[in-house]
C-alpha cells in the first residue's frame, strides 16, 4: 500500500467518522492535489482558529483552485464546513476539509 493509500484510507474514514457522504474517486483526486503537505504533519491539517490559516485557506483554495469569487458566501461555506467537521476536534486535515468545501459549491469538475 502506498502512502498516498494510507492517507486516503485515514481520511475515507474520518469522512465517514464525520456523517458526510463519502465519493472515494473524488476524496482521492482531492487528497493527490494536496501534494506533499499532506505527509507533514503541520501542513497535513488546518488550524481553524488562525486568522491567517482561514484566509490562505480562502485565497490559495477557494479563490484560486476553485475559481469561485470572493464575498461573503465564502467565509459562511468555511464556517459551516468547520462547524460539520467539529470545531472542537484539533485534526481538521486539509484534504477533508478541501473535499467538504469541493463538494458544498459543487467543484467537483475541477477535479474531474
Amino acid at each position: 500500500m502506498s502512502k498516498l493509500d494510507e492517507k486516503v484510507g485515514k481520511y475515507i474514514q474520518v469522512v465517514k467518522d464525520k456523517g458526510i457522504d463519502l465519493d472515494t474517486d473524488l476524496l482521492r483526486k482531492v487528497t493527490r492535489g494536496c501534494g506533499p503537505s499532506i505527509y507533514n504533519a503541520d501542513s497535513e491539517t488546518i488550524a481553524a482558529s488562525q486568522a491567517g490559516e482561514m484566509a490562505t485557506l480562502k485565497n490559495n483554495f477557494l479563490i484560486k483552485k476553485l475559481g469561485l469569487s470572493d464575498g461573503p458566501k465564502l467565509d459562511e461555506a468555511i464556517d459551516s464546513v468547520m462547524e460539520t467537521y467539529g470545531r472542537s476536534d484539533t485534526n481538521k486535515y486539509r484534504a477533508v476539509i478541501y473535499y467538504m468545501l469541493t463538494k458544498h459549491f459543487g467543484k467537483e469538475s475541477v477535479y474531474k
